[in-house]
């Protein structure tokens, strides 16, 4: 990469190795044209060990050449070293490190062989420790060009696949790269260790290729366009500043489900690896991480969350026929914290069975509306990657329909009649948002930042998930420090500040007469105070979110007609388009897509139509 972006990274790097503990044990490896792991128990003079970028290799290879082969472990100490010492000779070994100096032919990409230097550090750290928590942390500055695992051509003239591409079976390297890294996949789960992925760069890097290997292995994930950028500098320092306490990084973990005889598990969506553990309990249908009972867990910290998708097996589905009117799941997780003890978490939930056929008020309070989205979220994603015709809209329409059918209170064919309990009434506005979000339309993202968008929404808590489908908006006046606003361009106003988070941004927005008098500069005035707080307070929320959020979200700041007052519009609900009569003065959304109302009412239509 070029010099500027090294240096970013350096300075992250040796940052990061400040806060390691003192026994935790590191390693470096750097790679560019080829590969470079670098011996660190010779502190009077580097000596590097090089593998050609070219060439795929086998575990067992690299422990060959680097002198490992037939269980040779007290030589693993020329690799890796306690923190204590090692960081010492890894800050040394970075003041000396340059950018790839090998030439670069004209209208070529330089050359990158992420795929062989990963295929390095899972030998490395498979040679050391097998069964003890690990991780590689890759740095990825740009696309792999060279080697197992490439994602595009050393030609410039070739441009890197996108959603379409992919769609018609165009991307000449992708089907290779995903199975190069299912492969490895494979080898990191049996050893119990994890890969972090911080990709930083304007171009694709091949998140989507990788999003294998991060998710089986339960890794980190953060995609930036720079390594001077906050989104980048912010999640990394995170990572390692309070080590245990921040994330609560843990490793080495296995879950496992026991059930009721008349329930079958179908599988996991989320960080994990099926065990392959068969038993009466699994179901012939697989979704996700299917056909077990048992999954491996590499990496998991304290908000991952993941979907287990049950099968109730239909003769039982009769309560009263039912000898045991309870049911019963209990879920065993154990794993390894970061200072190396070993917990199990066993936690058994028992529900009554219900009959189904009759909407009852216990059956009604059972629904939880952000998890039923983040779940049908989760699902619709799912389902896009793995059925080639699936059209996610239609399907997230049909299963509201038939939702609001069986539990709306209304009368046969009059739409006005239509009502939904209270603990359904948000869940038609869930999936609205989740048609319009980024999980369902790919067309203005890249095959990366989607596998992203997906990665994250499959990890992290229900709260934080919810978030990403539906964003949050809240709304700052004279009369009003702070208060939620509907997600709506309706509220914007020339006098408010609204402050969105739709998770990976936080936007604050500033209406025109706030920006007119903010430019004045009327906040520098010992009269006008109040107005220097209001300037000030949606800032101060947003510092909290930034604070405890992980990977950092990037913070857009934004005046009403400004350029990037498109991060917030693109959000909202288009109440207001050219096509209708609005107010003087109103924001309108330059969009043929239908609003909020418009969807409800065809929504209720259909709910109530007696066929």
């Amino acid at each position: 990469m070029i010099e500027e972006e090294l240096g970013y990274a350096k300075s992250a790097l040796q940052l990061a190795l400040e806060f390691l503990p003192e026994n935790a044990l590191v390693g470096f490896v750097s790679f560019g044209t080829q590969v470079q792991v670098h011996e660190l128990g010779y502190a009077d003079m580097s000596k590097v060990y090089v593998f050609r970028g070219s060439k795929e290799v086998s575990k067992d290879q690299v422990l060959d050449q680097l002198g490992l082969a037939g269980g040779r472990r007290p030589g693993i100490s020329r690799f890796l070293l306690p923190a204590s010492e090692g960081a010492y000779v890894i800050h040394s070994l970075l003041e000396e490190l340059g950018t790839d100096q090998w030439p670069v032919a004209p209208g070529n990409r330089s050359l990158r062989c992420t795929g062989v230097a990963l295929s390095v550090a899972a030998g490395l750290i498979g040679a050391c420790l097998p069964g003890t928590g690990a991780r590689i942390v890759a740095l990825v500055g740009g696309p792999c060009t060279e080697g197992p695992g490439s994602i595009v051509s050393k030609d410039l003239s070739d441009p890197v696949r996108s959603h379409k591409d992919l769609d018609k079976d165009a991307a000449p390297f992708f089907r290779k790269a995903v199975q190069f890294y299912e492969e490895l996949a494979k080898q990191l789960v049996n050893q119990g260790h994890v890969l972090d992925l911080f990709a930083s760069a304007l171009d694709q890097v091949g998140v989507a290729e990788m999003k294998v290997i991060i998710e089986r292995t339960g890794g980190l994930v953060v995609l930036a366009e720079s390594f001077g950028h906050s989104v980048f500098k912010d999640s990394f320092r995170r990572v390692f500043e309070k080590g245990e306490e921040s994330l609560g990084l843990a490793h080495n973990g296995t879950l496992e489900i026991n059930c009721s005889k008349d329930i079958k598990i179908q599988g996991i969506i989320g960080p994990c690896t099926s065990l392959e553990k068969k038993g009466p309990a699994v179901a012939s249908t697989v979704i996700g991480q299917g056909n077990t009972t048992a999954w491996k867990l590499c990496g998991l910290d304290k908000d991952t969350c993941l979907t287990v998708f049950f099968d109730v097996a239909s003769s039982d589905k009769d309560p009263s026929g039912n000898v045991n009117p309870q049911l019963y799941i209990q879920f065993v997780t154990s794993y390894q914290t970061a200072d190396g003890q070993s917990k199990l978490r066993v936690t058994t939930v028992t529900r009554r069975w219900v009959d189904t056929a009759v909407v009852s008020e216990e059956l009604i309070q059972g629904f939880d509306q952000e998890t039923a989205t983040v779940v049908m979220a989760r699902l619709a994603s799912y389902k896009m990657e793995m059925e080639d015709t699936f059209d996610a809209t239609r399907w997230l329409d049909r299963n509201l329909i038939r939702l609001c059918s069986k539990f709306g209170d209304y009368r046969k064919d009059d739409p006005s009649s239509f009502s939904l309990n209270p603990l359904f009434s948000l869940f038609p506005q869930f999936m609205f948002n989740l048609r319009r979000s980024q999980f369902v339309q790919v067309f203005n993202n890249s095959p990366d930042e989607t596998a992203y968008f997906r990665m994250m929404l499959n990890r992290e808590s229900i709260t934080n998930a919810t978030v990403m489908i539906q964003p949050s908006l809240m709304s700052y006046s004279f009369n009003d420090l702070a208060s939620p606003a509907l997600l709506d361009v309706a509220s914007i106003s020339p006098d408010k500040i609204l402050l969105l988070d739709s998770y990976f941004s936080i936007v604050i927005f500033h209406g025109m007469t706030i920006a007119q008098w903010r430019n004045l500069g009327y906040q520098n005035q010992p009269e006008h105070q109040v107005f220097a707080q209001l300037l000030q307070a949606p800032h101060d929320d947003a510092e909290v979110i930034i604070r405890e959020r992980f990977p950092v979200p990037r913070l857009v700041v934004c005046d009403q007609h400004g350029s990037q007052a498109r991060f917030l519009l693109a959000k909202l609900n288009p109440s207001a388009t050219y096509n209708n009569d609005v107010g003087a003065g109103m924001d309108v959304i330059f969009t043929d897509d239908i609003n909020l109302q418009v969807f409800f009412e065809h929504l209720q239509k259909l709910a109530v139509q007696s066929s």
